[in-house]
């Protein structure tokens, strides 16, 4: 396994729309190791393919507290959502040190392959529903800064442009 390079907002890399995965195979599964070894090293809960620069359709996620129930979601595609919306406080592996409110819905039902290539339905609530709403965002190019005012996107911009500059 290897850990990959997590790129950092506002890199135009993370605009681009993910194409599907055209068959899940040894590719594949060695790509959602070494994502979910990425994530649990950042530390993270969720993370998108196109956050390390493969614009494929994979996001992996674990909201678990020990850190050992692995999510891969292989051409996610979120097939009903609840109407209650409810605010989460939202970071990102691409926005590090930047947390705020994001408003999704509340409970949503999922339909991805896994690992193995087999489809399976998934119906989330709480942390897990609002990580697959953030991680699918990533898929088709964007990032959750995208939902808050214009003045703070600036700040954010501002703000991870200079750590940039220092790293």
């Amino acid at each position: 396994m290897a850990l990959m390079n997590i790129l950092k907002f506002p890199d135009k890399r993370l605009y681009k729309v993910a194409k599907p995965v055209g068959t899940v195979d040894e590719r594949i599964r060695t790509l959602v190791r070494d994502m979910a070894e990425t994530m649990y090293d950042a530390p993270g809960v969720g993370l998108a393919a196109t956050q390390v620069d493969v614009h494929e359709r994979i996001v992996v996620i674990d909201v678990s507290e020990g850190r050992d129930n692995l999510l891969a979601l292989i051409n996610p595609e979120i097939v009903w959502a609840s109407d209650e919306r409810k605010l989460h406080e939202e970071g990102c592996l691409s926005v590090p040190g930047i947390y705020d409110n994001v408003e999704r819905a509340e409970r949503v039902r999922v339909r991805a392959l896994d690992e193995n290539g087999v489809s399976r339905e998934i119906e989330a609530e709480g942390l897990l529903a609002v990580c697959i709403q953030h991680e699918l965002d990533h898929l088709v190019g964007k990032v959750f800064v995208e939902y808050l005012s214009p003045l703070k996107q600036s700040r954010v911009k501002t703000k991870m442009k200079k750590l940039a500059l220092e790293a």
